[in-house]
């Protein structure tokens, strides 16, 4: 297994908020198809006021670059990353296009 965290942002509208927390209270069954089938075994998102904070479990064979491709080409996805773009604003410091920012992990108890 292998662990990833990213951070991404929503847009800073109360409305807009509680909004997207909805949609993910009932997220798209081809939507979590897609994560699962790209390897994704465990997914959870956290929120602290406008900024997400995403933690995956995958296979060791997940690919972050197999799961865009596979998501370019499936029609649904593309719909529900458009839907979500109306709620979600990019880090400061991302790419254009970027949304969800892979972090660097900087301290393991486990390790210490």
């Amino acid at each position: 297994m292998k662990r990833y965290c990213l951070a991404c942002d929503l847009k800073n509208d109360p409305k807009l908020i509680a909004e997207y927390e909805q949609y993910h209270e009932r997220v798209w069954p081809e939507i979590e198809a897609s994560i699962k089938d790209s390897g994704i075994v465990s997914m959870e998102i956290y929120r602290i006021e406008n900024r997400l904070f995403m933690i995956m479990e995958t296979t060791t064979s997940f690919s972050f670059e197999a799961k865009a491709a596979a998501d370019t080409a499936n029609e649904k996805v593309q719909e529900w990353e458009t839907l979500m773009w109306n709620y979600q604003q990019a880090l400061p410091t991302a790419k254009k296009g970027e949304k969800w920012m892979l972090m660097k992990k900087i301290f393991d108890l486990k390790h210490s």
